[in-house]
């Protein structure tokens, strides 16, 4: 009997996706970002989406809420 794969959760794309749903990013949301960064342990695509929504902040495309 063959089990379904599935992807290894990537909260990093569950943050993102959030994100981007709602529109703004919230101070736990920039915790998480904060936290991923300093553990060091991002791969291409999690930096590449960390760097996405920050862009998108500075055009105004997303709002930072408290």
């Amino acid at each position: 009997m063959r089990l379904p794969l599935e992807a290894p959760p990537n909260p990093i794309a569950d943050l993102f996706s959030t994100v981007w749903s709602s529109g703004c990013v919230t101070r736990k949301d920039r915790f998480q970002l904060m936290n991923a960064l300093l553990q060091g342990q991002l791969g291409d695509d999690e930096r590449a989406a960390i760097d996405r929504l920050l862009y998108a902040v500075r055009r105004g495309w997303l709002n930072l809420v408290d």
